[in-house]
């Protein structure tokens, strides 16, 4: 996109050069050197010197919003060319100065600000070409940016459908574990509990196995039980007192 110089040639011709405007003049000279070098740092060094030595100076400003904007300091190039226009009395700079900032705010890809920058160029020049070019550039831009606006935005539509219909599948993929855990817990037997199952074996009878040993040291005990009776029986008998008969 084309840019517009200051150039001091056409901007400077009516002012009366003294000792003082013959340097600013000379930083103007080398600023526009460097900028058509591409050396723009620099060339935004000679102009920032030139409005040091005097203040509103119309190419110091203009030339400087192009410097910068070469930079891609927008912001800045912004300001410088709103000043340029304020401070501008004819009106091919004022819309000059306008064109300027349309190139600006559309390399910041500000497309929908470039183009009413565009047509408020026109307003005052009707037949700049490159105006009516740039600002067919300008809505060309802002309409593939709605396009992909709506794109983007029919694309979240459809993501958000998607996790809906994914978070909705999950529920009920829950739901019908619960289900299936629940129908699963029903089937199964009822455990006794350990306090029911001691109940149960208290009350009812337990068959014991006996041992050899056991059964021998039994039958002992019951041989020795029956010599104590049969000693208890004798003891008896020899104490009992006698008694005699009459016949």
């Amino acid at each position: 996109m084309r840019r517009r110089m200051f150039m001091l040639a056409a901007g400077l011709a009516a002012i009366a050069w003294n000792v003082h405007g013959q340097s600013v003049r000379s930083l103007i000279s080398d600023g526009n050197s460097a900028y058509r070098e591409q050396r723009y740092a620099d060339a935004e060094a000679r102009y920032r010197e030139a409005l040091q030595e005097e203040q509103g100076l119309l190419p110091g400003h203009f030339n400087l919003g192009n410097a910068l904007e070469r930079q891609g300091k927008y912001d800045e190039a912004l300001r410088q060319f709103e000043v340029a226009e304020a401070t501008a009395l004819e009106t091919t700079t004022k819309a000059h100065a306008r064109y300027n900032r349309g190139n600006t705010l559309f390399d910041a890809g500000q497309y929908r600000e470039a183009a009413d920058a565009f047509i408020e160029s026109l307003k005052i020049d009707p037949d700049d070409q490159d105006a009516k070019f740039n600002l067919s550039l300008a809505l060309k831009k802002l309409q593939e940016q709605q396009q992909q606006q709506d794109k983007n935005k029919d694309k979240n539509k459809d993501q958000d459908k998607n996790q809906q219909q994914k978070d909705q599948q999950q529920d009920q993929d829950k739901n019908d574990q619960q289900k299936k855990d629940q129908q699963q817990d029903k089937d199964k037997p009822q455990k006794q509990e350990p306090q029911d199952q001691e109940r149960q074996q208290a009350s009812s009878p337990r068959e014991k196995s006996m041992s050899k040993a056991d059964a021998e040291r039994i039958l002992e005990v019951l041989r020795n039980s029956e010599k104590d009776i049969q000693k208890k029986l004798r003891a008896r008998q020899a104490t009992r007192p006698k008694t005699d008969k009459d016949w």
